[in-house]
């Protein structure tokens, strides 16, 4: 026996799994980096934009398959761009820089599957928001995952499974952007492009850990579309910090003649309103939800006490309030089936959509078109509404969802009923915002007992994100939580 050879081939796979390790490592400390961290890594030199994507594929190899944050990942198209980055020169706030994108945006040469297995044929331009991603330098390096049409705080479709938690494979990222959430809490991109029309980014971001600001009704571009949810629906990014949501926005804003929202343009870069302290605010808080019959979860609400103690600290008149909520059950409810009927209608093989949209389908066509627009007027009138609200307080704080996120599963079975049920109380403090269009954002809040995060819910004046923007950034530097990161299993 070769004692001497067989040891050797010992030592070799040894050495090759000290190598792995030590590989596995540097990809996750580069690609946990800020996304404006990452692009200045580029832009000096440090590293190259190859690199960068190289190291996002390697993590999303040896991670996803755990997580199926993943529709579907474009390997070689994402290395041929970032080829071409490295060949032309930094010049854009997010050169170089891989991010994700939600699975209803157009990505030229795929298909925008809505989360579901109707539509097959890929669609020849990039959407408007992820125009504006490449032409900032940024690299599409996948899509992400979603529920069929984003109908559900759950992530999970017939089509393409269950997505799960990066701080608990058993449990729900949320969603319906919980594809982008997971990817960017596991380190897999610094950013991903999600989706918001009751919630779905600031649930993903609340059950994930990670920050994520609903902005202003019309900041963004839903181009080539009209709206996304008609009122409700806004395209905007998951990020690990608050710097780089500020960044994103600053190159994502703006819409497009085909846009039927637009919000008032910002006075000046949010990237450099951080620089501003936002002064001695009036903050009101309560853990009311906008939702009745829904309780919310303890940890939830002493979360959200500890956030009024952190933001009495940095010297705002933080006052417990009781809102008289608007009730917005109606218009949020026509403009759900106005919304899903018109992404249904566009699909290709509409017998492949599944069982509980085909129910969601037939409950919209008892809603007429001219029940959505009177849903839209009204809840413009609720917007007033809520605005009264912000005549003695400058931002609310509340919980972002009333439970723990649910084990994965929410949907198995589930008739449209029995899911509606379920979502309620992951939307009772997120949908009104929706409706009256208002700026919120999800902001970490720590870790529950059971290991997960914790989030509260910061809601503006209505073109306000700025406000939200600063305090959010204040929380974040005396509590910083973007390097606190899940081990999600590994292939």
């Amino acid at each position: 026996m070769d004692t001497d050879g067989a040891h050797g081939k010992e030592q070799s796979r040894e050495q090759g799994r000290e190598r792995s390790g030590e590989q596995d490592r540097d990809d996750a400390e580069l690609m946990y980096q800020s996304v404006e961290r990452q692009a200045e890594l580029v832009r000096t030199g440090k590293t190259t934009s190859r690199a960068l994507v190289e190291a996002a594929l390697r993590r999303i190899a040896r991670v996803d398959p755990a997580l199926g944050a993943f529709r579907v990942v474009l390997a070689e198209q994402a290395l041929a761009e970032a080829d071409a980055r490295d060949a032309e020169g930094a010049d854009g706030p997010l050169h170089g820089v891989p991010i994700a994108v939600k699975d209803e945006l157009d990505v030229a040469g795929q298909v925008t599957t809505f989360g579901g297995a109707a539509n097959q044929t890929p669609v020849t331009g990039d959407s408007e928001a992820v125009r504006r991603l490449r032409a900032a330098g940024a690299v599409v390096i996948g899509k992400t995952t979603m529920p069929e049409f984003g109908q559900w705080p759950f992530t999970e479709s017939v089509a393409h499974g269950h997505t799960r938690n990066p701080w608990d494979t058993t449990r729900t990222p949320g969603g319906s952007s919980g594809g982008s959430a997971a990817a960017v809490a596991a380190g897999l991109v610094g950013a991903a492009l999600g989706g918001d029309g009751g919630g779905s980014i600031r649930i993903p971001a609340a059950c994930c850990g990670l920050f994520g600001l609903k902005p202003q009704r019309g900041r963004v571009s839903t181009a080539p579309n009209a709206h996304l949810w008609y009122a409700l629906g806004t395209v905007g990014p998951l990020t690990r910090t608050v710097r780089d949501t500020a960044l994103l926005y600053d190159v994502l804003a703006g819409t497009t003649p085909t846009d039927r929202w637009s919000a008032r343009p910002a006075t000046t870069a949010w990237v450099r309103a951080l620089e501003t302290q936002p002064g001695r605010l009036r903050i009101g808080y309560s853990a009311k939800p906008a939702v009745p019959g829904v309780r919310p979860h303890p940890v939830h609400v002493e979360a959200m006490l500890e956030t009024v103690r952190a933001l009495r600290e940095l010297g705002h008149d933080v006052r417990e309030v009781n809102p008289r909520y608007p009730d917005a059950t109606a218009p949020f409810a026509a403009q759900f089936c106005g919304g899903v009927r018109a992404e249904a209608a566009a699909v290709e093989r509409p017998d492949l959509l599944e069982r509980r949209t085909r129910s969601t389908l037939a409950l919209a066509r008892l809603v007429p078109e001219s029940a959505v627009e009177r849903g839209i007027r009204a809840g413009e009138r609720l917007a007033v509404r809520a605005d009264r609200m912000f005549t003695t307080m400058d931002l609310l704080l509340t919980p972002v969802i009333a439970e723990r996120p649910r084990p994965v599963g929410a949907l198995d079975g589930a008739g449209l009923l029995t899911a509606l049920a379920r979502s309620r109380p992951m939307v009772a403090y997120t949908a009104l915002w929706n409706v009256t269009g208002h700026p919120a954002a999800s902001v970490p809040a720590g870790l529950g007992p059971d290991g997960l995060p914790l989030a509260v819910q910061l809601v503006g004046r209505r073109d306000d994100e700025v406000t939200v923007l600063r305090v959010a950034a204040q929380l974040e530097t005396v509590r910083p939580w973007s390097q606190r990161r899940p081990e999600p299993p590994a292939r």
